[in-house]
């Protein structure tokens, strides 16, 4: 059997069912990854391997038994500290877990430890390098969980993502990412930003890893995205509002998959958004911000001087919205995604970029969200997967996108475009 820390979630839960892998076994191989590179990648927030050893002994069965979890920092532990990437909330220790990590836990998940994010899950980094090159972002906000998975410290790690924090680096990092539809998985116990756009989602190294993870903490049936589906899907090609941003390396990815995907058998065409969808590039950033800084009244009212420059700009910034503009934005956001689903006639997916460019360099900027926020402002599920690299030769990914509620549809169609693309 290979080194254990290198199966994919569904790899290691067939394993470990059939008795060739104890969960042990695989927890003390993810915990020799992170004491040999955590220093270089810089991924954990906290990990204490007594405190994830014990839990071995107390796992029960269900669909992640056994499994060792990345919960990234924005996600109540109550054996763990949470600090949400902020000097705020130093040692802070819950006396609950978030309702996502207790049904996490409650499916024979273990918690090996959590993972860095930007603070507050927003702008500011934290110290998470590239798995691959230490001189490069891995993406955020959640910085630690896409690196952490690249680097096997452990195959399934929560994200969150306000405007694309789960999609971008999961496609810099070179693995699956999966945002939900909005509120799938439960929110109760995660220091939110943003009301009406916070979704709780999942890092994995296969979209059925995803599919098994996300299913296990919403206790719905994802299905299994590697059984053959009875026909191939019926693809729109989006390059979105915002494809002026898209890296030369992007446009070359886009440009390239009508083939494959059509030889595979997709019926492929291009489909852009209708032009009043261009509204949401304005509207988005105003709702983020107006409901973040409306999330941190008390650390504005208490704390103000230990939060960045960066982010207290942007909270000022949301102070100072208009009642009457907040809810213009969020009634442009409401409209455009009762309009979506319309939008997609005769389709199955969308497939869009996933990110500007591979990471770009330095550890100053987690990247640019420029073709994430448009889909969490609409609520729909997506999914990135790896395909290709760009000229450093670092990953790129692609973007799968669906209707709203149609989860296990577009995981499912996800892994076909994986595997023909």
């Amino acid at each position: 059997m290979p080194d254990p820390a290198t199966l994919t979630a569904t790899e290691a839960a067939r394993s470990i069912r059939n008795g060739r892998l104890t969960p042990a076994d695989l927890v003390e191989a993810c915990l020799a990854r992170i004491a040999e590179r955590d220093p270089t990648v810089r991924a954990m927030a906290f990990v204490d391997p007594a405190l994830v050893r014990a839990a071995v002994s107390r796992a029960r069965g269900g669909p992640v038994h056994g499994l060792p979890i990345g919960i990234k920092d924005v996600l109540d532990t109550a054996d763990m500290p949470t600090e949400y990437g902020s000097p705020i909330w130093r040692r802070y220790q819950p006396r609950a877990d978030a309702a996502s990590v207790a049904w996490a836990r409650a499916a024979g998940g273990l918690v090996i430890g959590k993972t860095v994010t930007t603070e507050f899950a927003v702008r500011t980094p934290g110290p998470t390098t590239h798995p691959r090159d230490p001189g490069r972002t891995p993406g955020g906000s959640s910085s630690g969980s896409a690196a952490g998975v690249a680097a096997h410290f452990f195959p399934l790690a929560f994200g969150t993502q306000t405007a694309g924090s789960i999609i971008r680096p999961a496609a810099f990092c070179g693995v699956v990412g999966y945002k939900p539809s909005f509120g799938m998985l439960p929110r109760l116990g995660m220091k939110l930003m943003s009301e009406s756009l916070d979704t709780i989602g999942v890092m994995a190294r296969s979209v059925a890893d995803c599919a098994l993870f996300a299913g296990a903490v919403a206790r719905r049936d994802l299905g299994d995205p590697d059984a053959r589906p009875e026909r191939a899907p019926r693809i729109g090609i989006c390059r979105s509002p915002t494809w002026s941003c898209a890296a030369p390396e992007t446009r070359a990815l886009l440009e390239s998959l009508a083939g494959p995907l059509s030889r595979a058998g997709a019926a492929v065409v291009e489909r852009e958004l209708p032009e009043t969808f261009s509204a949401i590039v304005d509207a988005h950033p105003l709702v983020q911000h107006a409901e973040g800084a409306q999330s941190m009244g008390w650390e504005l009212a208490h704390h103000r001087s230990e939060i960045s420059a960066t982010l207290l700009t942007l909270l000022d910034r949301g102070l100072a919205t208009a009642a009457l503009d907040l809810e213009a934005a969020r009634s442009v956001l409401r409209d455009r995604r009762a309009t979506f689903s319309a939008a997609m006639e005769g389709l199955d997916i969308l497939v869009t970029p996933a990110a500007l460019g591979e990471a770009p360099q330095g550890l100053g900027s987690t990247g640019d969200a420029g073709f994430n926020f448009m889909w969490t402002s609409l609520h729909v599920p997506c999914v990135t997967v790896p395909a290709g690299s760009g000229p450093a030769g670092l990953p790129l990914g692609i973007q799968i996108v669906g209707r709203q509620g149609d989860d296990r549809a577009t995981l499912a169609w996800a892994q076909w475009v994986a595997a023909a693309a």
